[in-house]
């Protein structure tokens, strides 16, 4: 098993900035990708961004250059840090990675930890 463990989501004013850390925890496993995705209510959990264990990133459209991903490969940590956020940017903010053992890969997905942003 691979455990995920979030930490930084808050309550933000709108053009604040907040920084999510999310460290992956686990014996026998390769972590490979990394990323977060949010849910808001009424919404479909959407990707926020990814990031390969070599550094190549992906973001969702809505990012725009607000957002950075990071990745400390030493410490299976991936961090994203938010800029200029938006009241539609309130969210479950969820951390995921791809975990291999041998053949098998995993995805495995972190509970979630709430950003808020007041206008």
């Amino acid at each position: 098993q691979v455990q995920l463990v979030e930490s930084g989501g808050g309550l933000v004013q709108a053009g604040g900035s907040l920084r999510l850390s999310c460290a992956a925890s686990g014996s026998g496993f390769t972590i490979n990708a990394m990323g977060w995705y949010r849910q808001a209510p009424g919404k479909q959990r959407e990707l926020v961004a990814t990031i390969t264990s070599g550094g190549n990133t992906n973001y969702g459209e809505f990012v725009k250059g607000r957002f950075t991903i990071a990745r400390d490969n030493a410490k299976n940590t991936v961090y994203l840090r938010m800029n200029n956020l938006k009241p539609e940017d309130t969210a479950v903010y969820y951390c995921n990675c791809n975990a291999d053992r041998g053949t098998i890969s995993i995805r495995y997905w972190g509970q979630g930890t709430q950003v808020t942003v007041s206008s």
